[in-house]
C-alpha cells in the first residue's frame, strides 16, 4: 500500500544534529533528496559523473569554484555541473537540500575525514 503523508522538512532537520552529514528523506526514481546542516568550511571536490543541486532552506551558503563564486540564499538553488570543482561554505549554519544519484559521495573522489556515511535515512 502506498504512504501517503508528506515529508515534514522542519521536523527531518530537527533530528539532524551534526554537520556536513547529509540525511536521504525521499527517493525519486535514481535520486536522492538529502537534508544537511553545515557551518564553516569544506573541502575542494567534484563529481564526475553527476550534476549536484543545491537547495537553500534557511541561511546563506557560499559555493566557492576557481575562478568565482555563487551566494545563495534560503529559496534559492544551484546547479554545479558535473566535473567542476566546488567547495561550499557558510559563515553561520545553514539548512540545506540536496538532489542528487543514490550512491553519490559528499567529497567527491576526494574522500577524506569529511566524507559523510552514505545512503544514511531519518
Amino acid at each position: 500500500m502506498t504512504d501517503y503523508r508528506p515529508i515534514n522538512l522542519a521536523a527531518k532537520l530537527g533530528l539532524i544534529h551534526d554537520h556536513w552529514s547529509p540525511r536521504v528523506v525521499a527517493e525519486m526514481n535514481d535520486y536522492q533528496f538529502k537534508l544537511v546542516k553545515i557551518q564553516g568550511d569544506f573541502i575542494w571536490h567534484s563529481h564526475a559523473d553527476t550534476d549536484e543541486t543545491f537547495i537553500v532552506l534557511d541561511g546563506q551558503l557560499r559555493i566557492d569554484f576557481r575562478d568565482g563564486a555563487v551566494h545563495l540564499s534560503a529559496g534559492e538553488l544551484f546547479i554545479v555541473p558535473k566535473g567542476v570543482e566546488h567547495k561550499p561554505y557558510a559563515e553561520s549554519e545553514v539548512q540545506l537540500m540536496l538532489i542528487e544519484p543514490r550512491g553519490v559521495l559528499n567529497t567527491g573522489e576526494e574522500g577524506g575525514e569529511r566524507t559523510a556515511q552514505n545512503d544514511v535515512w531519518i
